[in-house]
């Protein structure tokens, strides 16, 4: 799988480009302030883009959006719960001192049943709410391959784990999600998360001080 990772300041907010070897077909997830770079790496490995794919709705996830959106033509999709912090993002900006502009519209909410594809790809919804009460994990599995790659946003970070201090958070729910849906998946698991450097379920279960 072809796979990009960008971040930028003030967050080092992680953002993605992931693609399909043999189609060039390919996804972008979470396109905030590193937005112009994540659209260099699709250019640069000449992928179609038809779905940008949020892992849930805070500012620094999402501002990128309508820049993407513009340049790719590309459908945005939210989980439903989310929608209110999606729609709220010029007063998140506010929050932190920050001017940021209104984004378009979500286009798609992650109800239907069924994967998303891209090429040899197909990506599969999890509902993880507790960051935020649509936080999804995005698990993306090659044709043949039982074993996933995982896009958490916020939920889980390498040695740590989410905030719960912000509007819809809640604690017990976001370790609810780590340990019943993320834990889950077989320790070989590698995890890319929404800041910081990738990690693996079976790390995270044995060294995460947060979930020992």
């Amino acid at each position: 799988m072809i796979l990009e990772r960008r971040a930028v300041d003030p967050f080092f907010k992680n953002g993605f480009v992931l693609g399909c070897e043999e189609t060039r077909e390919g996804v972008v997830i979470d396109p905030g302030d590193e937005v112009e770079e994540l659209l260099a790496a699709v250019k640069q490995h000449g992928l179609a883009i038809a779905n940008i794919l949020l892992t849930h709705a805070h500012l620094d996830h999402v501002t990128g959006v309508g820049r993407a959106k513009a340049a790719l033509g590309a459908r945005v999709w939210l989980h439903r719960d989310d929608n209110f912090l999606y729609d709220a993002v010029v007063q998140q900006g506010q929050m932190f001192g920050l001017r940021v502009d209104p984004q378009p519209a979500i286009d798609a909410f992650y109800d239907a049943k069924g994967a998303i594809r891209f090429g040899r790809y197909e990506v599969h919804v999890h509902h993880t709410p507790g960051h935020c009460p649509g936080g999804v994990c995005l698990a993306v599995t090659r044709e043949g391959e039982s074993t996933p790659t995982l896009f958490v946003g916020d939920t889980l970070f390498a040695g740590s784990i989410g905030r719960t201090d912000l509007p819809g958070g809640s604690s017990e729910t976001l370790l609810q999600s780590i340990r019943n849906v993320l834990f889950a998946f077989p320790d070989s698991t590698v995890v890319y998360s929404g800041h910081g450097e990738p990690t693996t379920i079976g790390r995270e279960k044995r060294t995460n001080p947060f979930l020992q």
